[in-house]
């Protein structure tokens, strides 16, 4: 794991023992983490030397600006009295009321299903 570039890399002999060691790393990430394995982007296989080869899986932080720019127009079509806008590689929402975002974060959560989003704590 490269904790700088936000890299796993995977060794194996074969293409078999490498989809082996994905079979083991996936659910353990999923126990630590519900959907922590959407966040990873998987990479072409390489060969390395002789049979050997290896897989890049790049973990991906914050949301990427297709997606922010998705949330942004899913909020701003659904007729919520709220207003979305992107800040950097975050998403925020500002609404008069409590309620009026609890609605919004409900909305995105179940139109919003290949990336696990997480939602920080607003003020009253």
């Amino acid at each position: 794991m490269n904790e700088k570039d936000s890299l796993i890399t995977l060794f194996g002999d074969n293409d078999f023992q490498l989809d082996q060691i994905k079979d083991i790393l996936l659910p353990g990430m999923e126990k630590k983490e519900p959907d922590s394995s959407k966040r990873l982007e998987h990479k072409d296989m390489q060969k390395v030397g002789g049979n050997k080869v290896k897989q890049e899986l790049k973990i991906r932080a914050g949301i990427d600006s297709d997606l922010a720019k998705r949330i942004s127009k899913l909020i701003k079509d659904s007729g919520m009295k709220v207003q979305a806008s992107i800040q950097g590689d975050t998403v925020r929402v500002n609404g008069a009321k409590r309620d009026l975002l609890q609605d919004a974060i409900a909305f995105v959560k179940k139109n919003v299903t290949d990336f696990p989003l997480q939602f920080g704590n607003f003020r009253d």
